[in-house]
């Protein structure tokens, strides 16, 4: 296949791709994104340590703490990193959870999930300059009842949340 690039910005590219699949021509608009890594992440007290976040054009959104991967990064480094960044809590130990495709038709990014484990709160917020989030903590239940309503609609929430709750048989 024939790449042309269209557009390179900070987090992502835009590339079209021309060539031939089983003999047929097809032509195919594709998203370049390094990746991101997300993190189902519980206090102390078993809460749910979710942000609220600005995510233009949609407004503010409730969802697991994520963030994307720096050139050549691990998923398991960047998920340690950007919960400390997002939420201030460290953890002593991330498990993978799922990995995933959330628009795999014309979007090469991936989505890798841990569950965050051994939380400890060691600092304020160390947000990006275009970051607008803050902390919400919640009961997983609840966090599950708002996904079943669709008031949860962020991919790598209801990802995480629901193989989470199957793998604990908690759905």
């Amino acid at each position: 296949m024939k790449e042309t690039k269209i557009y390179e910005g900070k987090i992502l590219g835009l590339s079209v791709y021309d060539g031939k699949i089983e003999g047929r021509k097809v032509k195919r608009e594709v998203i370049k994104h390094r990746g991101a890594a997300a993190m189902l992440a519980f206090d102390e007290n078993k809460k749910v340590i979710l942000v609220k976040q600005h995510r233009f054009p949609h407004g503010y959104v409730l969802e697991i703490p994520a963030g994307t991967l720096e050139k050549k990064e691990e998923p398991v480094k960047c998920a340690f990193r950007e919960l400390e960044e997002e939420t201030g809590y460290r953890a002593k130990k991330m498990t993978p959870l799922i990995t995933y495709y959330p628009s795999i038709g014309y979007n090469a990014e991936i989505i890798h999930c841990f569950v965050a484990s051994g939380l400890e709160k060691i600092s304020d917020l160390k947000l990006d300059e275009d970051e607008i989030l803050s902390v919400v903590k919640m009961d997983f239940k609840k966090l599950l009842s708002m996904i079943k309503t669709g008031k949860i609609q962020d991919s790598k929430t209801i990802c995480a949340v629901l193989t989470y709750a199957v793998k604990k048989k908690l759905y």
